[in-house]
C-alpha cells in the first residue's frame, strides 16, 4: 500500500482540499445520478408515446449503465494523469447535450443514442474520476470520506426522482428533461470548481489494471463476476417501481419508493463508510451483498402490499448503500491506490454489464410470465453475486 504521507502541490492528505474534493463529489454524483435514477418516471410515458414493451423501453436505462460503467475505466484513467476537472467539464457538457437532444427525439432508436451517450458520458465522468479522487486524499479517514462522497447518489435519488415524477405528470416527459438539462450542467460545474486533484502517486510506470485479466487474478476475478450478478438485480428496481406499481393499481406512490432506496442508502452509505474505519471493510461489503439479495423476497413476499414495498425499499437501500460506499474501499485495500481510478473503472465495467443484461432480460420475463417470476430472477442473481464473495481468496490481503 503506497502511503500518502506525500505533500505534492502543497495539499495535506488529511485536510481542508480532501474535504473539499469530498463536497465537490457529493454535488457531482447528486446530479448524475438522480437524473439516472428518475428514468422510472419516464418509463411509462415513452412506452406509451414510442408504443414500445417493457424491454424495449428499458434499454434507454440499459445502454446508459452499460455506457457509463464501461467508458468509467477510460474516464478513470485519464483522470488519474491530468485530475478530474477537466474530466468532469466534459461530461457536464455532454450530459447535458444529450438530454436536450433526448427531448426532441421522434424515435426510440435515436432516444438510444442520445440518451444512452449523453447520461452515459456524463455519469462516467462524474462517478468513478471524483471517487477516486476522493479516495487519494485520505489515508485513515478515506472509507468516511467516500462514503460522503457516494452519499450523493442517495440525496439525489430522494430528491430528483420525486420532483422528475412531479414534473413528467405536470409538464410532459420532454420538457422535463429540458429542465434537467439545465440543471445538470449548472451543478456539475459548480462541482468543477471543487474537483481537487489529490497529492501525485507516480503511475508511470504501473502497469494498466487490465493486465489483472491477462495475469488471471483471482481476486479480481470474483469481485468481478460478483459485480455482474449483484448488478443485474440492482437495476431491477430503479426502472420497474414505477410500472410495478402502476401496473397492480397500488395504492401509494413508486415515486416515494424510489426516494426511500435514496435515503436509506445515505444510511448506509454513511454508517457502513464510517464503520468501516474500525473494522473490516472486506466483510462489511460481503454482509451488504448478501442482505440486498435478501431483500428481493420481501418485495416478492409482499407482492401488493405497499407497506411491505415500504421494507423493501428500506432494506435494499440500506445494502446497497453499503455496497457503493464499501466498493472504492475495498479495491483500495485489495489492490491499492496506485491508479485507483483506473481500477475503479476496470471493475465497475462489471455493473455496466449487469446493468445492459438485467433490466431488458428481466422485462421481457415479466412480460412473458408476470412480475413475480421478475423479481425471483433478481433474487437469484443477487444471492449468486453474495455467494461468489464468500469466497476466500477475497480475504487475501494485498499483494506486496
Amino acid at each position: 500500500m503506497v502511503s500518502l504521507t506525500d505533500k505534492s502541490h502543497g495539499r495535506d492528505p488529511n485536510g481542508a482540499s480532501g474535504w473539499i474534493a469530498t463536497g465537490a463529489t457529493f454535488v457531482s454524483t447528486f446530479t448524475v445520478f438522480g437524473v439516472a435514477y428518475s428514468f422510472g418516471e419516464f418509463f411509462g410515458p415513452m412506452a406509451k408515446e414510442f408504443d414500445a414493451d417493457r424491454s424495449q423501453t428499458s434499454l434507454f436505462f440499459a445502454i446508459t449503465t452499460f455506457l457509463y460503467f464501461l467508458l468509467g475505466a477510460v474516464t478513470g484513467h485519464i483522470a488519474d494523469k491530468r485530475g478530474a476537472r477537466p474530466v468532469l467539464i466534459f461530461g457536464a457538457a455532454a450530459m447535458t447535450l444529450g438530454l436536450l437532444l433526448t427531448a426532441e427525439v421522434g424515435s426510440i432508436q435515436l432516444g438510444y443514442v442520445t440518451y444512452g451517450l449523453g447520461v452515459g458520458i456524463g455519469v462516467a465522468c462524474a462517478y468513478v474520476p471524483m471517487v477516486a479522487a476522493v479516495g487519494g486524499w485520505f489515508e485513515q479517514r478515506r472509507a468516511t470520506a467516500l462514503g460522503l462522497a457516494v452519499a450523493g447518489i442517495g440525496v439525489g435519488t430522494l430528491t430528483v426522482v420525486p420532483i422528475a415524477g412531479w414534473m413528467v405528470e405536470d409538464l410532459g416527459w420532454r420538457q422535463t428533461y429540458r429542465w434537467m438539462a439545465l440543471a445538470t450542467g449548472i451543478l456539475l460545474m459548480v462541482s468543477a470548481v471543487g474537483a481537487r486533484r489529490p497529492p501525485v502517486v507516480n503511475t508511470a510506470n504501473e502497469p494498466s489494471p487490465w493486465r489483472r485479466f491477462v495475469e488471471a487474478d483471482a481476486r479480481f476475478w470474483i469481485l468481478y463476476v460478483s459485480i455482474v450478478f449483484v448488478s443485474i438485480a440492482l437495476f431491477v428496481p430503479f426502472v420497474y417501481l414505477a410500472d410495478y406499481v402502476d401496473t397492480n393499481a397500488i395504492d401509494g406512490s413508486a415515486a416515494v419508493l424510489v426516494g426511500l432506496i435514496g435515503v436509506s442508502s445515505v444510511a448506509g452509505r454513511l454508517g457502513l463508510g464510517a464503520l468501516a474505519s474500525f473494522t473490516s471493510p472486506m466483510r462489511l461489503y460481503q454482509g451488504s451483498l448478501v442482505v440486498m439479495a435478501i431483500s428481493f423476497a420481501i418485495w416478492l413476499v409482499g407482492s401488493t402490499n405497499y407497506a411491505a414495498l415500504v421494507v423493501f425499499a428500506v432494506v435494499l437501500g440500506s445494502s446497497y448503500g453499503g455496497f457503493i460506499a464499501l466498493s472504492p474501499a475495498v479495491t483500495a485495500q485489495l489492490f491499492g491506490i496506485r491508479g485507483l481510478g483506473a481500477t475503479l473503472g476496470a471493475l465497475y465495467t462489471a455493473a455496466g454489464f449487469g446493468g445492459l443484461i438485467g433490466p431488458p432480460t428481466v422485462g421481457y420475463i415479466i412480460d412473458q410470465f408476470g412480475y413475480n417470476t421478475g423479481i425471483v430472477t433478481a433474487l437469484a442473481s443477487g444471492l449468486v453475486g453474495a455467494i461468489l464473495l464468500q469466497h476466500p481468496q477475497v480475504s487475501q490481503p494485498p499483494k506486496a
